[in-house]
């Protein structure tokens, strides 16, 4: 298991804003755009993550789309590539996709192959994880493309939702567990 320094976790959990129903009534909605647009803070949480995974990875996976905003930033302050995971139809060529369970659904995500070098140590980056079907979806895509999957990081984790059981077999990292 990944432990993340508890700094980390004091810096994130007091740029978190909570918007009750939203997108839709009864969910809690945690933002992380004051944590995104407080240029110290944004840059403490990166250069402290990339001290975790510091030597431990040689690329970061980020998952549509708010995944995005976190692994570019740490896969350059890693000197590392970025390998997006993309929703069914944003990616050209051939490639790899995967349907998997949500809450509320079905989705399907997808990942170029060639992106993937083989036997690359990957770390899969997002901002939340709820029910862990994106995560676990993003991962098998990984190791469907020939890389090994060395750990999963949230920024947030909802224990109530309980994706931690559907991701058990990985090591799971995250900064704030709500």
């Amino acid at each position: 298991m990944t432990l993340i320094p508890p700094e980390l976790t004091r810096l994130a959990s007091s740029k978190i804003r909570e918007f009750p129903d939203f997108p839709e009534t009864g969910v809690l909605f945690r933002d992380f755009t004051p944590l995104m647009a407080d240029g110290d803070s944004f840059g403490a949480l990166i250069d402290g993550l990339a001290k975790v995974y510091e030597g431990k990875v040689d690329a970061i996976a980020g998952l549509e789309s708010r995944g995005f905003i976190l692994a570019a930033p740490l896969a350059k302050q890693l000197g590392v590539g970025v390998l997006p995971i993309r929703k069914s139809g944003k990616l050209p060529g051939p490639v790899l996709s995967i349907s998997y369970e949500l809450e509320y659904g079905q989705a399907r995500m997808e990942i170029r192959p060639d992106s993937v070098p083989k036997g690359a140590r990957v770390l899969i980056v997002d901002d939340v994880l709820a029910t862990g079907g994106t995560a676990e979806a993003g991962a098998q895509l990984i190791e469907s493309a020939g890389g090994i999957v060395v750990g999963i990081c949230v920024l947030i984790e909802l224990l109530d939702l309980k994706g931690q059981e559907k991701v058990s077999h990985r090591n799971l990292a995250s900064v704030i567990q709500l």
